[in-house]
């Protein structure tokens, strides 16, 4: 190496040193309070923690430093730490958040309160027992084909099926829900978070499921959302759950039951058959096409 890159170098490491060092003298006495939620099913209380700061800290790295230092049973719930897994999702001044993408240094001059998600029961603290999601989906038809795979499909049908398999089920679109967060709506209402993997189903190429019926009449209760898009605001990923997912499963549903000639056609297939099947005697035509999407 010439002695003009070597000094240039050396400069180039001494500036770097010199900004790491600033930016760690900012932070020299400075702390962050928060507000954390203790208890259980049966109740609790928020009890205040104060840690010193740290660069770049995320309230889950605040969370596992109290955790770690001044409250060795405090419960919270994580995994990757990389926003991929879905498991760390709470509430952070009463919004749903992923713990482990939510930097403390966004709430500067605001109290920190973390509380668990709110739609589901409390375990302990920070953890929800959000097992009811997994029931809901058992009750989805899985993918349905009488074809053998490898498919072949036009890449504008599969382009439809990329942005509902982004959910890493952080369950926070079902938290901020009020149909399941403020009216309980559990048992009649299976949430957004279900009606993207209805959607991605309904909109697969080569399924050949039904899932109408479930949706309007079943577990799925699509008619009782009304579309505020809050689900959509919170969603980590970026889904745009309601306008891709909710609204055209609204359409599908509506086009299958309250269309005039399809209603003729069940009443007139009920008589000749004598009885009709659990979709009123007729099977929806599987035109994903049909399906509108908004980017």
């Amino acid at each position: 190496m010439s002695d003009s890159a070597a000094e240039q170098k050396g400069m180039a490491s001494k500036a770097h040193a010199e900004v790491h060092s600033d930016e760690e003298a900012t932070l020299e006495g400075k702390s962050y309070r928060l507000k954390i939620f203790r208890g259980d099913a049966e109740g609790g209380k928020e009890v205040e923690y104060e840690i010193e700061a740290i660069e770049g800290m995320v309230v889950l790295d605040a969370v596992l430093k109290i955790q770690a230092e001044q409250a060795n049973d405090l419960a919270v719930r994580w995994n990757c730490k990389a926003a991929h897994c879905g498991s760390c999702s709470a509430e952070i001044n009463g919004r749903p958040k992923l713990l482990c993408k939510t930097r403390v240094e966004e709430y500067e001059g605001q109290e920190i309160r973390v509380h668990p998600i709110r739609a589901f029961p409390v375990i302990k603290d920070l953890v929800s027992d959000v097992s009811w999601n997994y029931g809901v989906s058992a009750q989805i038809q899985p993918f349905t084909t009488s074809e053998q795979a490898p498919f072949t499909m036009y890449e504008e049908d599969v382009e439809r099926l990329y942005e509902p398999k982004k959910c890493i089920e952080c369950f926070m679109c079902q938290d901020v829900c009020h149909v399941l967060r403020t009216h309980h709506k559990h048992p009649e209402f299976a949430g957004p978070r279900f009606f993207v993997r209805s959607q991605w189903l309904e909109m697969h190429p080569k399924d050949e499921g039904n899932r109408l019926q479930f949706l309007k009449e079943g577990r799925g209760g699509v008619q009782l959302c009304n579309i505020t898009k809050c689900c959509s605001e919170v969603c980590p990923v970026g889904i745009h759950i309601t306008d891709n997912s909710i609204i055209p499963l609204k359409e599908r549903v509506a086009d299958e039951y309250y269309d005039p000639a399809k209603w003729l056609m069940r009443k007139i297939r009920g008589r000749r058959n004598g009885s009709s099947n659990g979709n009123g005697g007729t099977r929806s035509t599987h035109a994903r096409a049909g399906i509108r999407t908004n980017g």
